[in-house]
């Protein structure tokens, strides 16, 4: 909708952890997209604020959006659920990913999702092909309250550039490992310094053992020169400038569960 990637995109689960504001401005509207981490059942204290994230987005929302992908029927957490299920607030029950689908299962998809939560409209959509993405802005605007914008018109997001120098490198980690690598990272920036043609940035990024550390640096530094490259091409995409990268792995033994490492990572309050 917004014609701009703001949250990183992978395979993966867990790909988002934060709660991202994307702002849609419009000569005589502002809406405020509020995208949240996947709805998961909490592991440890890192998982429990990112679904805080999802309580809080609950909490101040006009309108709430579920998205799932088309034959995605499993409810990954039943008292979360319940909540979104006894809304008082307009839901929209979004069903992802329709072009790689038949009528029939179109149908059947729609009819278990109005089971389900009898209180929300169902509409197939197409994040890919755009199919109903430009109805489903206009029933927003239709559906949210009028009021004085939050942001300044010109502004896209809440988060400042540094976030997402983060999120660009953490995508990058993200396809290019398997199995505990990306659970286990948080990227932090030290150093963003803008000039007319080219930002020199340098990241660090953090992981709980020795072992990962070395997983993640590769033999000579290869793999770690891979994610670096990466996430320089989306840099320059992002920000359309010529992007200098320097990385550094740390070790941060058990962050996910430290209230102290969480805050500093944003996290928790």
């Amino acid at each position: 909708m917004m014609g701009v990637d703001l949250s990183i995109i992978t395979p993966k689960a867990q790909t988002t952890r934060h709660r991202i504001l994307g702002l849609i401005n419009g000569d005589h509207y502002q809406l405020v997209i509020s995208d949240t981490p996947g709805i998961i059942k909490p592991a440890y204290e890192m998982q429990t604020a990112m679904m805080d994230f999802v309580k809080e987005s609950l909490d101040d929302a006009d309108v709430l959006m579920y998205m799932a992908a088309l034959g995605e029927t499993k409810i990954k957490d039943q008292r979360l659920f319940k909540r979104i299920s006894e809304t008082q607030t307009p839901l929209l029950v979004l069903l992802n990913k329709m072009d790689l689908s038949n009528q029939d299962e179109l149908n059947k998809a729609v009819i278990h999702w109005e089971a389900l939560l009898p209180n929300a409209k169902v509409y197939p959509i197409s994040a890919l092909t755009q199919f109903f993405v430009p109805e489903l802005l206009k029933l927003l605007i239709e559906l949210v309250p009028e009021s004085p914008p939050y942001f300044p018109k010109d502004q896209i997001t809440d988060k400042p550039e540094r976030f997402f120098v983060n999120e660009a490198i953490r995508e990058a980690i993200l396809n290019h490992y398997t199995k505990e690598i990306p659970y286990t990272v948080e990227v932090t920036t030290e150093s963003f310094i803008e000039e007319a043609k080219i930002i020199k940035i340098q990241s660090v990024i953090l992981v709980e053992r020795d072992t990962q550390k070395g997983i993640l640096i590769g033999h000579k530094g290869s793999k770690l020169k891979q994610v670096g490259s990466t996430a320089r091409v989306a840099l320059e995409q992002f920000f359309g400038k010529k992007i200098y990268l320097e990385l550094f792995v740390k070790v941060a033994k058990n962050w996910r569960s430290n209230p102290q490492q969480l805050r500093r990572f944003g996290y928790q309050k």
